[in-house]
């Protein structure tokens, strides 16, 4: 049992995928810097809004003297509707797709390049050979 454990642990999928968590985890704090600090300030200055994690409907009846945000709203009980957090959250979604577009739009470039330069490379001496016997096979 140890052993097959260890035979999937460290099998190449596995570290990959385990990889990829780690750095998609790093992205994900990247993205949401990029989006908080950086996107949002812009689109609040043309809305004229800074936070939308404040936009919501209330959906039921506040209690006396609770204020009229979202935390307070949520520790009173009472049920809103927080479109704010959606819009932060497709904000979010849209820029790290985009990113993720343009990153494997240039690695796929990356790659393109890389698989034309060992095309244009003169050919490997079995290549040569097969040809060869080809040739003569034709005649």
């Amino acid at each position: 049992m140890l052993k097959e454990f260890k035979a999937f642990a460290v099998r190449g999928n596995v570290i990959d995928l385990a990889v990829g968590v780690i750095i998609g985890a790093a992205f994900g704090k990247i993205v949401d810097s990029a989006v908080n600090d950086l996107i949002m300030p812009i689109v609040a200055t043309l809305i004229g809004r800074l936070d939308f994690s404040n936009f919501f409907l209330v959906l039921g009846t506040a209690p006396e003297g609770t204020a009229m945000t979202l935390d307070a709203m949520k520790k009173a009980g009472v049920p809103v509707f927080a479109y704010g957090n959606f819009i932060t959250v497709a904000v979010n979604f849209v820029i790290l797709a985009f990113i993720i577009f343009m990153m494997i739009k240039q690695i796929s470039r990356i790659k393109g390049d890389a698989e034309t330069q060992e095309s244009t490379a003169a050919p490997k001496e079995e290549v040569l050979l097969l040809r060869d016997i080809r040739d003569s096979l034709k005649k």
